[in-house]
């Protein structure tokens, strides 16, 4: 097969003209800020992962860390998985707790309750637990190990029935390669109210949002210039632009993961037997295969030079210098050095998977 010119990456966004409307509505209405598109988000998206509340933030990472401060959580132990984006381990950081980082399960790579049952100390108040590729974690088993507070992350788990609803709050990301993307955001849903108006006090200063008292929701007529502010506040708002983009996503989603998961199936019926296949997610926010680990970076070197963009999700958190741990990661060890994550987003064609299928067999044709 002839080598394509321009490289095929291995995650990308797909949006249309749809996007493009919404967003020459939102800048032609004249307020681009959090307004009524952010509102109208919140509710579309807490009625479709079922939750009760919903909280437009401006990325996955600052959701986590709003539900910290939120809570009052600071100097504990947050028991975070080993395989996760760096983000999951470095939020504790920021609130002055420690990450305390535990073993996954061999066949999900999702955080295991036995290793967290080994090592929660008893200061660990907050687990924060990765849906890894889309793949619910142990959930059952955790709520038995670990009594505390369970932050959902469903970063990868966007949307599949369920999910978000295992935690005590749950967190979302819109950011650009994501199953709906916007560029970036982040939204949390929880059932908890009070924790839910907390956080939203706690997105822009403490101080009530612009549109609700333009709106007369402060309870006094006209435009409300005066406010009080009552927390400890942030800049972690949703503005329109983004929310925008988000429910044009939105719309398109069961579509955008039916390919996904036709991308999954034709991987997992036509790529060499050499290729562990991952467990069955739908939304396949990442096709995660494990490859002997002896040929995982020549595969990589051998697929860029075909044009092919892959990645390794995730190193391992304890190999980075603020995270490193003093204890051994036996399933962790044994399977990062296999994980080869091939491509698998909405831009591709039916021509595209072809092509991954063919060199990635064409390369173990040739080397094994």
């Amino acid at each position: 097969m002839e080598i394509r010119e321009s490289m095929l990456p291995v995650l990308g966004p797909k949006g249309g003209e749809e996007e493009v409307q919404a967003l020459r509505e939102v800048i032609e209405s004249g307020w681009w800020g959090k307004g009524p598109k952010v509102a109208e988000f919140e509710q579309k998206f807490a009625e479709m992962v079922g939750a009760k509340y919903a909280v437009a933030v401006t990325s996955n990472s600052h959701g986590q860390d709003l539900v910290m401060k939120a809570m009052g959580y600071k100097g504990i132990d947050v028991i975070n998985p080993a395989i996760s984006f760096i983000a999951t381990a470095m939020v504790p950081l920021w609130n002055d707790c420690t990450s305390n980082i535990v073993d996954v399960k061999k066949d999900t790579l999702c955080i295991d309750p036995d290793d967290v049952e080994r090592y929660k100390k008893p200061n660990s108040e907050v687990l924060i637990s990765v849906d890894e590729a889309g793949v619910f974690a142990d959930y059952e088993n955790l709520r038995k190990k670990f009594g505390g507070f369970i932050l959902q992350d469903c970063a990868h788990s966007c949307w599949t029935p369920g999910a978000g609803l295992d935690g005590d709050a749950a967190v979302w990301s819109f950011q650009a390669v994501k199953t709906m993307p916007a560029g970036d955001g982040g939204m949390i849903t929880t059932n908890d109210k009070q924790l839910a108006d907390k956080c939203r006090e706690m997105t822009w200063f403490g101080v009530s949002s612009t549109w609700s008292r333009a709106q007369g929701q402060s309870g006094k007529p006209g435009y409300a210039w005066d406010y009080e502010v009552d927390v400890l506040g942030y800049k972690y708002y949703m503005i329109d632009i983004i929310a925008a983009i988000c429910l044009e996503q939105m719309k398109k989603l069961p579509e955008h993961l039916e390919f996904r998961r036709h991308v999954q199936s034709r991987y997992n019926a036509e790529l060499n037997p050499m290729i562990e296949r991952p467990p069955h997610s739908e939304t396949v926010q990442y096709y995660v295969s494990r490859v002997p680990s002896e040929h995982r970076d020549s595969m990589i070197d051998y697929l860029a030079d075909k044009k092919i963009h892959t990645s390794v999700h995730f190193k391992p958190l304890y190999k980075y210098g603020p995270l490193k741990q003093d204890r051994e990661y036996p399933v962790c060890e044994s399977e990062w050095v296999k994980l080869l994550t091939l491509p698998c987003h909405n831009r591709m064609t039916e021509e595209d998977i072809d092509y991954v299928i063919y060199w990635v067999n064409k390369y173990f044709e040739d080397n094994i």
